[in-house]
């Protein structure tokens, strides 16, 4: 798996790009959604940027995780939250939230695997974050 600096908007923008895939489909109507609401730009990158992060994620997906692309795509949980691990700013978690909800939902339909991959992203996210609000508060 290629590598990024923790919280860079490569990083970030694997992560928007993992949720895309989580079903094994890329719709036309994700592709507008991530150009409607301005998903690259928002994560401070060019959109050719944000494509060749997700061209980059496909690659490193067929080599670490081969799978059948079908509506029962299955990413490994470790290595979800693997690249979740990569984000640990609170506003940046926040933000990917709503992104990756934004974007998934954006096709009218929640596949299991989608919905696991949000699921996922908040338990993790919100355990990082409680972790180090009590390291904080120590």
């Amino acid at each position: 798996m290629r590598s990024y600096p923790r919280n860079s908007p490569e990083a970030a923008a694997r992560v928007v790009a993992l949720a895309l895939l989580a079903d094994g489909h890329l719709s036309l109507v994700e592709i507008d959604a991530l150009e409607l609401h301005g998903v690259a730009e928002r994560l401070g990158l060019s959109g050719q940027a944000f494509r060749e992060v997700m061209h980059g994620l496909c690659e490193d997906l067929l080599v670490q995780s081969p799978m059948v692309w079908s509506n029962n795509s299955h990413i490994d949980p470790h290595l979800v939250r693997g690249l979740l691990a990569e984000i640990d700013h609170p506003g940046l978690c926040a933000e990917l939230m709503h992104i990756c909800r934004t974007v998934i939902e954006s096709d009218r339909h929640v596949a299991d695997s989608e919905a696991m991959m949000l699921s996922t992203a908040f338990v993790h996210w919100h355990h990082t974050l409680t972790q180090r609000t009590m390291a904080l508060a120590a």
